[in-house]
């Protein structure tokens, strides 16, 4: 209560009333009001002018736009990380009756926090449809996290046609219709950062992909990699045991160099020249023209990596498709030290090889997307080279240190991280030498060694959920793992995701592949006969590509 106040109340209670009545009378003919009539005026004539000047504002001010869609953006995914670290939280706090509950409600976490995150990646778009892609990726993440952002794929918006014929007419100084005699308004891929048109190029004649970068990237990539950290900088603070900082800088690293289509230009041409020495099936598009957000490449027709309709009709067998994509990815990485870092099943093609193929088999892999790439120098192939040496060599005290050595250089992880590491690298339960808890000793034989493994059983993947229900922390040691481990050996993981998915229970290596063709032969032999006597000769022909029949 302030002096005035306190003065009005030592008044005589006449001259308030005089006072009170005196605030009240109207002078004749005047047009006075007081502000307690008609509020409703004034707040809604505020609120109108507010309003407008927001939108002048925002239509007008890019600065003003930006601060808006950067504070709208952050809430989103600030909002949803902040929840799924309480939800974990919560869930790591209760007591539960026995661990096959334990392991049900983090299951039920896992889902819940991923679904969060993926709705507000989508509300988002653009640039945080690629960091759902790339945890998508990541195959030390539990599945939840990976199956949940994996529809992000296929779920990216395209761009208006108006829209990219503009961007064509400023970046290339033409429209569409005057370097295209027939251009697909409908694209045939739609990406995070691109989508891709068939067109017919008027001067040769020659079937195109088009592949134009969305308008709205160049615009809105720096501020949304800024709400990525701002974002990620909350958790990191209030929660730091739920640190993904690093993806952020990820981002910040990558995005610029995959929105440069000329570097992807560049890249192409540097693997053609990588493997023109080798005989291999893979085939790299040819590249017609290149710009910063415009590029026209070689049209090729095929289906998709996991198509597996396609390869039987085409008489592909997948077996040996399995095998190529492990020599080319591993000639990527162990010898050229150059290596794509985004070979998600979209991005490969598998086609009938041409009478001018140089594959040595009936079918060529088309690799796409080169936008981005990363190099491994020397010293680091080597040791990633003797890392796996020593997972193949029989388990032994002098192996069992050898891994343990060469992941921390490689991964930078220590003792007590390594299982983690080893389960990333493998996707399998720990070799032997790995962990020591006598008490609790799986049900099923640890392997030796790679060369020791078996195809995996019920009771080895029963054994890896329990691990993740008794051992205390292990999710917490999934972030660590990825906080520490070299940009570059994330990716390479991707690779190992990659060629793991498609080679099932093939091992991965070329001196074992006598022995592997010779047992393919036998199954596929025996599954031939099966689907003959079932179904004729369309079911042997089915059952020998491996579907049903």
């Amino acid at each position: 209560m302030n002096s005035l106040h306190r003065q009005a109340l030592c008044l005589p209670k006449p001259f308030l009333r005089q006072a009170r009545f005196i605030r009240t009378i109207k002078r004749p003919g005047s047009q006075f009001k007081t502000n307690s009539t008609r509020p409703w005026i004034i707040y809604s004539a505020s609120a109108f002018l507010l309003g407008g000047a927001g939108w002048i504002a925002y239509n007008n001010s890019k600065p003003f736009r930006h601060t808006v869609l950067a504070a709208v953006r952050c809430s989103r995914v600030g909002v949803a990380a902040i929840l799924g670290a309480v939800d974990y939280k919560t869930t790591f706090a209760r007591t539960y009756a026995t661990d096959a509950d334990y392991y049900q409600a983090l299951s039920e976490c896992h889902s819940r926090s991923a679904l969060r995150v993926l709705r507000a990646l989508l509300a988002n778009g653009g640039v945080f449809i690629k960091m759902g892609q790339h945890m998508a990726s990541l195959y030390v993440l539990p599945v939840e996290w990976t199956s949940t952002m994996r529809p992000l794929q296929d779920r990216c918006e395209p761009t208006p046609y108006e829209s990219v014929d503009a961007l064509f007419q400023t970046d290339m100084g033409k429209k569409l219709t005057d370097v295209f005699d027939e251009f697909d308004e409908a694209p045939i891929g739609v990406a995070s950062l691109a989508q891709v048109h068939i067109a017919r190029l008027r001067e040769t004649g020659e079937k195109v992909a088009v592949k134009l970068q969305h308008p709205h990237l160049a615009e809105f990539c720096d501020i949304d990699m800024k709400t990525v950290e701002v974002a990620l900088g909350w958790v990191k603070y209030w929660f730091p045991e739920f640190e993904f900082t690093w993806l952020g800088e990820e981002m910040r690293s990558n995005l610029p160099k995959e929105m440069d289509f000329t570097l992807e230009a560049q890249n192409a041409e540097r693997t053609i020249n990588d493997f023109k020495s080798v005989k291999t099936s893979l085939y790299i598009p040819a590249v017609i023209t290149a710009k910063k957000r415009v590029l026209i490449m070689e049209y090729i027709q095929g289906g998709r990596v996991d198509d597996l309709q396609f390869l039987a009709d085409a008489n592909i067998d997948r077996n040996k498709v399995a095998l190529e994509l492990s020599r080319i990815f591993n000639q990527m990485v162990f010898v050229n030290g150059w290596f794509h870092a985004d070979p998600h099943p979209g991005n490969l093609l598998i086609r009938p090889a041409p009478k001018a193929s140089r594959s040595p088999y009936n079918f060529e892999i088309v690799l796409l997307d080169h936008g981005l790439y990363f190099d491994l120098d020397p010293t680091l192939r080597v040791n990633y080279a003797r890392l796996w040496l020593s997972l193949m060599a029989p388990a032994s005290p002098a192996t069992v240190l050898d891994r343990r050595k060469y992941a921390e250089l490689v991964g930078n992880v220590g003792p007590d991280l390594y299982p983690v590491f080893e389960a990333a690298l493998t996707g399998r339960a720990a070799l032997q030498g790995t962990v020591h808890d006598e008490e609790n000793e799986p049900s099923f034989r640890r392997a030796s060694s790679m060369l020791d493994m078996k195809p995996q059983s019920k009771e080895e993947l029963d054994a890896m959920r329990s691990a993740v229900v008794a051992t205390d922390g292990l999710l917490l040691s999934v972030f660590d793992v990825l906080r520490r481990v070299p940009r570059r050996v994330l990716m390479v993981l991707k690779l190992n995701d990659l060629t793991r998915k498609y080679e099932k229970q093939y091992v991965k290596l070329v001196v074992t592949e006598s022995f592997m063709d010779t047992k393919a032969y036998a199954v596929i032999t025996i599954a031939w006969i099966k689907g003959m006597w079932k179904r004729g000769f369309k079911g042997a022909h089915q059952a020998a590509s491996g579907l049903a029949y």
